[in-house]
């Protein structure tokens, strides 16, 4: 709802007169807090319903946290827009009563909350002593099991952090090369009907380039190792330096095995386009693409297969 609503004052900042509507839905994997993500699906969970009401005509904007979004597009819809990104890290989260510490400062045999394979295997070759467990649930929830003693630690993103106005409760800040953030992670997807050429041309008036360029390479490279956006996979891209007509663009990713015992790293250079939206759209998912080709290379390939 935060996402939604954020977008909504993006849209009024270009037209007062814009009248916007939140149509709430609760996706499956809204729903379901208890099982793993993988156990009913993982891909997809939180963007299918939301995608199906577009297509419906019940909304004409798609608001999707774009880590979550598939990286082949739904037949009729467009990706329109990616407005700036938050903070794209993860955060190391311990109890309400604990000193500050890192990773380093649990306990062996420690549980840490994160529902995400990418999280609990980076967190298990960090720390192969300490035992990522699940945990589902909104911010507010998974912080009221922390503080109860379910769990040493949780990590979560510090962007939803920072959206809550609960960045006091960010213990560490989990970066590369400790830990490389989701495909998109911290950016928002905005999807239209491929035919609404007015809503399109909204979004992509509040769409930054940047982080439209950052995500394209990311979600390319994802798309190319043919792994979903809940696979053991992380990524970091930087813009070392830009013109007002292209950005040089430096993408860094990473495949682990599931226990945490393989991981695999490569990295790609280029130059994006800034001249067009789809120039920088192609330019950004070459190199993308390379980054995944090394990766494979390397044998990432295999480890995605088991």
């Amino acid at each position: 709802m935060w996402q939604a609503q954020h977008v909504s004052s993006l849209l009024k900042s270009l037209d007062a007169t814009i009248e916007v509507e939140l149509v709430p839905i609760a996706t499956e994997g809204d729903r379901n807090r208890t099982e793993s993500l993988a156990s009913f699906g993982g891909v997809g969970v939180f963007t299918r319903e939301i995608q199906q009401a577009v297509l419906d005509s019940r909304a004409d904007i798609a608001v999707h946290s774009l880590k979550d979004l598939p990286t082949q597009s739904a037949a009729g819809l467009n990706l329109a827009g990616v407005p700036q990104r938050g903070e794209r890290f993860d955060a190391l989260v311990l109890p309400s009563n604990s000193a500050a510490g890192d990773l380093s400062s649990l306990r062996a045999g420690a549980r840490i909350g994160t529902g995400s394979p990418r999280r609990q295997a980076q967190l298990r070759y960090i720390r192969p002593d300490i035992e990522p467990v699940e945990v589902r649930g909104n911010v507010e929830t998974r912080l009221k099991k922390l503080d109860a003693g379910e769990y040493d630690a949780i990590v979560l993103a510090q962007a939803g952090l920072d959206r809550l106005e609960m960045s006091q409760r960010c213990t560490a800040i989990l970066s590369p090369p400790q830990m490389y953030p989701a495909v998109g992670q911290a950016a928002l997807g905005l999807e239209c009907r491929d035919d609404d050429a007015f809503v399109a041309e909204m979004l992509e008036r509040i769409s930054d380039l940047t982080t439209f360029a950052e995500v394209s390479a990311e979600r390319s490279c994802l798309s190319q190792l043919r792994a979903g956006c809940h696979a053991p996979v992380g990524v970091w891209s930087v813009a070392d330096s830009q013109t007002q007509a292209a950005s040089c663009m430096r993408l860094m990713g990473l495949v682990l095995s599931l226990d945490g015992t393989v991981r695999i790293q490569a990295e790609s250079k280029g130059t994006v386009s800034l001249v067009s939206l789809t120039e920088l759209q192609a330019s950004a998912a070459a190199i993308g693409r390379t980054l995944a080709e090394r990766l494979v290379a390397s044998g990432a390939d295999r480890i995605l297969a088991r």
